[in-house]
């Protein structure tokens, strides 16, 4: 199974989606985007319908439906790893709680994405060296619907994949990951650079029964 966006609205510039959400979002919602600590910008935004990864539907508000893939890696004695937090580039700090996680790319399978995911946000402590299980019988998909931390006032439509992996070369304790750069020299890379993004990410060990009762 992949996934895909075919009725996705593209925009040629960050500037240019900017000015289709203006009339669309409440003022100020929309003016609290990259502002308020924790939110993301309209740059942020532009990257992932360039990228695909997000797909706005044409209505007042528009619905913003992503596809994400969440890892839960499970480590010894059954702990779960959990991401307790990310820094920012504008240096706040976001509170997550919860499993690695990861917007799918079009066309990508769930199993695809789960390599990628585990290789952008875990890569810089593995050093590429971490074997990957996927636990057979472990993909659950479920359809959330929900208010946008990242984008106030715009509504969301979540379409979770989760799956349960075994990760080798992990660290046992709390520990904390460099995110890497990903656009090369082009518009993606200018939005990129204007764009709220993440620099660490920190992880620790749960049980399941406090991932369930979070």
């Amino acid at each position: 199974m992949s996934i895909s966006n075919p009725n996705n609205h593209q925009f040629a510039t960050p500037q240019s989606l900017s000015d289709w959400l203006r009339p669309r979002l409440p003022s100020d919602s929309f003016a609290s985007w990259g502002v308020t600590p924790g939110t993301k910008n309209v740059d942020n935004l532009w990257l992932e319908i360039s990228e695909g990864e997000t797909s706005l539907a044409d209505s007042t508000p528009p619905i913003r439906t992503v596809n994400v893939v969440t890892v839960r890696v499970i480590g010894k004695n059954n702990l779960i790893l959990l991401e307790s937090h990310q820094e920012l580039s504008d240096g706040s700090v976001r509170d997550r709680c919860k499993p690695l996680s990861e917007k799918m790319k079009p066309n990508e399978t769930p199993q695809a994405a789960v390599f990628r995911a585990i290789k952008e946000e875990l890569g810089s402590i593995l050093n590429d060296a971490g074997a990957v299980t996927i636990v057979p019988g472990s993909y659950k998909e479920k359809l959330e619907e929900r208010n946008s931390v990242s984008y106030p006032g715009l509504p969301a439509r979540y379409v979770l994949h989760t799956v349960d992996v075994v990760v080798d070369g992990l660290p046992e304790g709390d520990f904390c990951t460099e995110e890497a750069e990903e656009y090369a020299d082009s518009e993606e890379k200018r939005a990129a650079e204007r764009a709220v993004s993440v620099k660490r990410h920190f992880w620790k060990w749960v049980s399941p029964e406090s991932l369930q009762s979070s």
